[in-house]
C-alpha cells in the first residue's frame, strides 16, 4: 500500500526558491515508493478568507478544490517562504480556507493525523528557518503530525542544481532525512 503526499509552496511567485525545494522533496519522495501529487497555490483561486463571504457564497471553487485533494492525500510536503519572520499570507490563507468545515466532515478533516514535511529556502544565510517554527504551530493545533526536522536552505541559489536537485551536503542530507521521515511515518499509519 504506497502512501500519497501533496506537495506544494507558500509562495505564489513564478520563480520561487521554495517551489523548487518543494519539487526537490516530491522527487524524493517518490523514490521513497511514495506517490506525490505537485501543485502551486496560484492553480486555486483562494480570495483572501472572509466569514462575511463564505457565509453568503460558501467555499469557492478552488477552496474546495484545494481541500478536497488535501483529503484525497496521506500527508503533505510544504515550502515555506519567510516573510518577516513568519508564515507567508498566502499559505495562511489557504489553511484557513482548508480549515472551514463543511456538512457532514469531521472537523478538521483534510488536516487530524495528517504526517507533514516542512522545509524552506532563502537566499539569505538563516533559509527561512525562523518561519518554520510559526508553520509547525499553525499545522500541530490543527491535528497536523509535523515529521522532524524542519530543512531550511540557506544561500539555496548556490545549494540547488539546474535538475533540480541540492548539491550534496548537510542541506540535501537534511531534506532527505525529513523526507524519509514523512513517507516511512506515513507508511506505518497506514499499516503499509
Amino acid at each position: 500500500m504506497t502512501c500519497s503526499i501533496l506537495a506544494f509552496s507558500g509562495s505564489l511567485r513564478a520563480a520561487s526558491h521554495n517551489q523548487r525545494l518543494v519539487e526537490c522533496a516530491a522527487s524524493l519522495a517518490r523514490q521513497a515508493g511514495a506517490d506525490v501529487t505537485v501543485v502551486r497555490l496560484n492553480d486555486f483561486d483562494l480570495p483572501l478568507y472572509n466569514q462575511d463571504d463564505e457565509d453568503a457564497n460558501g467555499l469557492p471553487p478552488g477552496a474546495t478544490r484545494l481541500k478536497d485533494m488535501m483529503k484525497a492525500h496521506n500527508g503533505f510536503l510544504i515550502g515555506c517562504p519567510e516573510y518577516n519572520s513568519s508564515i507567508t499570507p498566502a499559505l495562511k490563507n489557504a489553511i484557513d480556507w482548508a480549515s472551514r468545515p463543511r456538512e457532514g466532515e469531521a472537523p478538521l478533516e483534510c488536516f487530524a493525523g495528517k504526517v507533514v514535511g516542512l522545509c524552506a529556502a532563502s537566499p539569505g544565510a538563516l533559509g527561512g528557518v525562523r518561519g518554520l517554527d510559526h508553520v509547525r504551530e499553525i499545522l500541530s493545533n490543527i491535528q497536523c503530525l509535523v515529521a522532524p526536522p524542519g530543512v531550511a536552505v540557506g544561500s539555496v541559489h548556490e545549494v540547488i542544481q539546474d535538475d533540480g536537485t541540492l548539491k550534496p551536503g548537510r542541506s540535501a542530507d537534511m531534506l532527505a532525512q525529513m523526507v524519509g521521515n514523512v513517507v516511512n511515518c506515513t507508511k506505518a499509519m497506514r499499516g503499509a
